[in-house]
């Protein structure tokens, strides 16, 4: 059986069970699931995140995701993997991202889903903007996630 590999970029909503189901149903190798869910948070004070939006270069993002997925199978030995990221406007408590990786023990499980949100979050290209009372700004890359993609080279 090829190991099911699914990545979508969308600008809808997910169902994280659904999509945890959809990877494990009828797979008695699969002995650890993890996941890993992004969420927009909203902050409080002159911090509040009204809204955020993501945008992203189409087919391009999804061959960057493909390659770190790709990159992942190699270093662990994993069963099944699911990333799922949004595009557009989303609210506070929204869901931004899902990755999920399925192996047969759950170390292999956490270091990979670890490993793929690192990457997605400085290397795939999105930009962020959010929308906060004064107004809207993008959103800069920040060191400590370049730090955390770092300890991942070889």
């Amino acid at each position: 059986m090829a190991m099911p590999v699914t990545i979508r970029v969308q600008p809808d909503d997910f169902d994280i069970a659904a999509e945890i189901a959809a990877l494990t149903r009828g797979r008695a190798d699969i002995g650890a699931v993890v996941s890993f869910t992004g969420i927009c948070r909203g902050g409080s004070g002159d911090e509040a995140i009204a809204a955020m939006t993501l945008e992203h270069y189409p087919g391009m993002v999804e061959a960057e995701i493909a390659r770190h997925v790709e990159e992942a199978c190699a270093r662990w030995p994993l069963q099944g993997v699911t990333v799922i990221h949004r595009y557009g406007r989303v609210v506070p408590g929204d869901n931004i991202v899902l990755v999920l990786a399925a192996s047969v023990h759950r170390e292999a499980a956490f270091q990979a889903a670890e490993f793929l949100m690192d990457y997605l979050k400085t290397q795939a290209p999105f930009w962020k903007s959010e929308e906060r009372a004064d107004g809207r700004s993008w959103v800069e890359a920040q060191a400590h996630d370049d730090d955390a993609t770092a300890r991942w080279t070889r």
